[in-house]
């Protein structure tokens, strides 16, 4: 397969990348995402100290969403017709003003702002994926994604943690003021370490953002990607949202803080991404995309007993956690990995499809669980989260036995008509699919 950004000789042969340099993409995704995640268990204390209500304080987290969900519809696809180096580095600079600005707020208006700037700037771990797969070679493209994969998962879930330990030393601004400096140190880091990482294609904005919509429209693969992308969010977020209400609840009674340490046991989850990424290296990432489902199902059937209390009760809770945080992100990876391949030159578009249709998974199913939790329990949202994942068994057995092409894309942007020579590039042989049987993607069909 080649890669056309690698072919104009821009940042030349593709070789290896660091371990140092993966690490750092990890730890700047981690970091990137955490930004959004802060202010959740703050709520109570941010409400307080500027005197609302808690309702009006919980739209707080609801700014940052929105602005993160405008960014990965506008901003991300910018990595495909941007220096991706100048474009990071700068993107996290605007992110340490905004953190600032939401550590002076003065007013809850005012914090309304600034937090939907971190949500904008937050979504430059979005563009950070893609560019890591850009950088990495061919053969450790999947491993290299994975581990970027992990930092990101880490952030959300250490987020929490984080927020609740530095707020036991100061007030709730020191959060935003320490997730400020974190973001100056890795601007300032990337832009000496980074390599240039130029654009892949030369493409007006309007058109950027409409090749997207094209995209999507002809690419079945990305499609039914983007379904399962939005099945494994979902049950990822019906867990997390109703875990809180259990945590704090009768069967358990414990308080935001220890609510907030079992974030931690979800990091366990991050180990499934470079395994998944290595699998995927391997032509496995069917595998890896059976498993996954089969583990996000199979949580469920475990974490249902977590409603009953006690030991039994939280061993069961801990143990679906883990098996939930496995499949999503082998979930996560394979979808990386096989996107990449089959559309390498709009890999920061195909990022922005996926990941728009996953916060959209996120979102109707947050919804559906703070909405049904105090009228079915702790039972009827986990049989909603076993719903949601058999959906996306049956998504998958769909492309099981009509597999969509997955061989790599030719790069439409030289020419005009972005839609005719898409159409013209995946236009199938009469009967069966038989280029699909020659791709890494197939390889363990």
């Amino acid at each position: 397969m080649n890669d056309p950004e690698f072919e104009k000789g821009s940042i030349g042969a593709r070789s290896p990348l660091s371990r140092a340099l993966v690490l750092l993409l990890a730890v700047t995704c981690g970091a990137a995402v955490a930004n959004i995640y802060y202010a959740q268990p703050l709520l109570p204390v941010v409400s307080e100290a500027l005197g609302v209500s808690e309702g009006a304080g919980g739209l707080i987290v609801t700014a940052s969403q929105i602005g993160y969900a405008l960014s990965l519809a506008l901003l991300v696809p910018l990595g495909d017709v941007l220096e991706r180096r100048r474009l990071v580095s700068g993107l996290l600079a605007l992110s340490a003003v905004a953190l600032l600005g939401a550590a002076a707020s003065p007013s809850l208006g005012v914090l309304y702002a600034a937090v939907a700037l971190v949500g904008v700037t937050s979504a430059v771990a979005q563009i950070v994926v893609p560019m890591a797969a850009s950088l990495a070679a061919d053969h450790e493209r999947g491993a290299v994604v994975g581990t970027v994969m992990s930092g990101l998962l880490i952030g959300i879930m250490l987020a929490r943690t984080i927020a609740g330990a530095l707020a036991e030393f100061g007030d709730w601004r020191l959060v935003f003021v320490f997730a400020a400096c974190v973001m100056v140190v890795l601007a300032i880091t990337l832009r000496l370490v980074l390599p240039l990482v130029p654009p892949t294609v030369k493409t007006p904005y309007p058109r950027l953002l409409s090749s997207v919509v094209t995209l999507v429209r002809t690419e079945s693969l990305l499609r039914r990607r983007m379904a399962l992308a939005a099945v494994g969010m979902g049950a990822f977020t019906v867990l997390w949202t109703a875990s809180s209400f259990l945590l704090a609840g009768p069967a358990y009674g414990y308080g935001p803080a220890v609510i907030g340490l079992f974030g931690l046991v979800g990091v366990v989850g991050a180990a499934a991404a470079s395994v998944a990424g290595r699998l995927a290296d391997r032509g496995h990432a069917r595998r890896v995309t059976t498993g996954g489902l089969i583990a996000l199902t199979g949580s469920w059937g475990v974490l249902v007993f977590a409603g009953q209390g006690g030991p039994l009760g939280l061993g069961a809770l801990m143990i679906g956690i883990v098996a939930l945080n496995l499949g999503q992100q082998a979930l996560l990876i394979s979808h990386q990995s096989v996107l990449y391949r089959r559309i390498p030159h709009a890999r920061s578009r195909v990022t922005t499809a996926l990941m728009v249709s996953a916060f959209a998974g996120s979102t109707v199913s947050s919804a559906l669980t703070a909405a049904l939790y105090p009228r079915v329990g702790w039972t009827g949202v986990s049989a909603l989260g076993a719903g949601i994942a058999l959906i996306g068994l049956a998504i998958w057995s769909l492309e099981l036995l009509r597999p969509s092409p997955a061989e790599p894309l030719a790069d439409p942007s030289a020419d005009e008509n972005l839609h005719a020579d898409i159409h013209a590039a995946r236009t199938p042989p009469a009967g069966p699919d038989r280029t699909h049987a020659h791709t890494p993607e197939t390889a363990d069909a």
